[in-house]
């Protein structure tokens, strides 16, 4: 005897979650990207360099730290600010420790929205504490690091909060080794564009820059150079990068400069580098032996899932 069955009803879709988008924004279409391995050994490397350069600054006299600027060049009347600038942007190196993170959850098989989850946490958390210090009496005469403010960060948000900020956008609207390359743009190439400025800013060149003119050619030559520099050797396995790293290297540079609509570039170079560098890559993806695949590997995968980089 046929028994006749009850059509199984159809399954009802699951629920639409934002998140799970972004888990599969990008597919693992070329095989020559940057490898997770390769990524994680060059982070580790600028991090561990950064955090060692913090430990010899801290550890110098400022008479020590004086005497070696002045045998590198850089004029007595410069030296106390060129010093002051020093020990506040050795600070800003401790930023490397975002992308290296970053990258080792990956490795861990965190998904990149599990990523962009505890970077928004950290970055409400930052701007909330922030906000405490700025209208509430007792957190600003207690705050742990008053000491590291500028001048006019007194009475407004600080950079950390606006750095934070950028960091959380490049990772949650970009793909894993953009994002940390943009990071890494506004931390060493900011901090480049920083020093260089204060110790030879308009020696050789006697033009003012930015939208104040207080910046200097020196100093951006600088900041181009180390994102050039670090940019293709983060995505040295992928043809033609050179193209997209320029635009992307750019792009940290000018929005250093001029600072458009008068944002602090903390927030604003990680998320338009960011930017220059995926439409660079996208410009030569259809380029014979070359592709945006420095865009398109899953980060979700393993560490040894790419063959290529490095």
């Amino acid at each position: 005897l046929m028994q006749l069955r009850r059509p199984t009803p159809p399954a009802e879709p699951p629920p639409w979650r934002p998140w799970r988008v972004l888990d599969n924004l990008w597919e693992p279409v070329w095989d020559d990207s940057p490898s997770h391995r390769y990524l994680t050994t060059l982070y580790l490397t600028l991090t561990l360099s950064g955090l060692s350069v913090v430990v010899i600054i801290k550890n110098l006299r400022p008479k020590q730290l004086r005497g070696h600027l002045r045998s590198w060049g850089v004029a007595v009347q410069r030296v106390t600010r060129t010093v002051m600038e020093i020990e506040r942007k050795t600070f800003h190196l401790c930023g490397l420790l975002v992308p290296l993170v970053y990258q080792l959850m990956l490795d861990l098989r965190y998904t990149h929205a599990q990523c962009a989850k505890l970077c928004w946490a950290i970055t409400i958390g930052g701007w909330s504490a922030d906000l405490m210090r700025l209208y509430v009496p007792f957190v600003r005469h207690h705050f742990p690091m008053q000491a590291l403010l500028r001048e006019h960060e007194l009475d407004r948000l600080c950079g950390a909060c606006y750095f934070s900020l950028g960091c959380t956008l490049s990772i949650t609207l970009f793909p894993p080794a953009i994002a940390c390359t943009s990071i890494i743009f506004v931390v060493l190439g900011d901090m480049s564009a920083a020093l260089i400025g204060v110790s030879f800013g308009r020696d050789m060149c006697v033009v003012k820059l930015g939208r104040e003119g207080k910046k200097s050619l020196e100093g951006s030559a600088a900041m181009f150079t180390v994102c050039f520099v670090l940019g293709c050797s983060i995505f040295s396995a992928v043809h033609l990068c050179e193209y997209a790293v320029f635009l992307g290297a750019l792009a940290a540079t000018l929005t250093e400069l001029y600072e458009p609509f008068g944002v602090n570039d903390n927030l604003t170079v990680p998320v338009i580098s960011a930017l220059m560098l995926t439409w660079g890559f996208v410009r030569i993806e259809n380029c014979d032996g070359a592709g945006s695949e420095a865009l398109l590997w899953d980060p979700t995968a393993g560490p040894n899932s790419k063959p290529g980089g490095g």
